[in-house]
């Protein structure tokens, strides 16, 4: 299985926007990235696929945005910011933020930079320094050190697939469970009806692709007779051609 490029430029029309050469990369990797994941079936390719769209945006939305408003941040996280004076400090102002709602949980060190440094990210949107080590030990990048490896074109679908497997998605996706799938990956279902629509946008494009013909087999040549020679074989082999076309 593979993605062709041609119909993931149609599936991800603005891909290359943020980072580029990005639905190329995917293209020329997702042929290997899906032998080593077991990704074998059309059903498969759709559900990762579908949720990778959803998760990266179609490719717009590659990095997490922390850019919110005071009153943003009260939707989101309603626990941590529970009145807009506690939330203005960190309004617009995405390090801080990162750092105040991600530190001390996903591996992140309290009073340190990691939410920030390892951020959602990538066709999954991978958060957090365990989510990252957890990555580097799946492709073997260095993502603990140079988190941003998982948004380089020849990396990203490795990376999106990787936590797909590695949040224990494909047993849903063999299933056909989008809602199992989701939860998996999401740990919840925000987004679900959008993934849905994914997942049924690349179903039929997969079922409408074009299908490459095997080439032709080339008819045997006759077996020289007994006593005949090559040139009354050559003949032979001509006729039959003729009677054939």
């Amino acid at each position: 299985m593979k993605i062709d490029e041609a119909m993931l430029r149609r599936m991800w029309p603005q891909g290359d926007c943020r980072v580029a050469g990005l639905t190329s990369g995917v293209a020329a990797a997702s042929a290997s990235v899906f032998a080593r994941y077991a990704i074998t079936t059309p059903q498969l390719v759709a559900h990762v696929m579908a949720q990778i769209s959803h998760e990266c945006g179609a490719g717009r939305d590659v990095v997490e945005n922390l850019n919110y408003t005071a009153a943003r941040m009260m939707q989101v996280w309603p626990t941590r910011f529970r009145t807009l004076e506690s939330a203005a400090p960190y309004a617009h102002d995405p390090r801080a933020l990162a750092n105040k709602v991600y530190n001390g949980r996903m591996g992140n060190r309290p009073g340190s930079d990691d939410g920030w440094n390892f951020r959602g990210r990538g066709a999954a949107q991978t958060t957090g320094r365990e989510g990252y080590a957890r990555l580097a030990k799946a492709t073997g990048l260095d993502l603990l050190r140079q988190p941003d490896l998982v948004n380089q074109p020849q990396h990203f679908l490795a990376c999106g697939v990787a936590d797909f497997i590695a949040c224990g998605c494909l047993p849903y996706a063999q299933a056909d469970d989008v809602v199992g799938v989701t939860r998996r990956l999401n740990g919840g279902t925000i987004g679900l009806a959008q993934r849905k629509a994914w997942l049924a946008k690349w179903q039929a494009a997969l079922r409408d692709a074009p299908r490459v013909a095997s080439p032709p087999v080339a008819p045997a040549l006759p077996q020289p007779q007994a006593g005949a020679s090559r040139f009354q074989t050559l003949i032979a082999a001509l006729v039959a051609a003729c009677k054939r076309s």
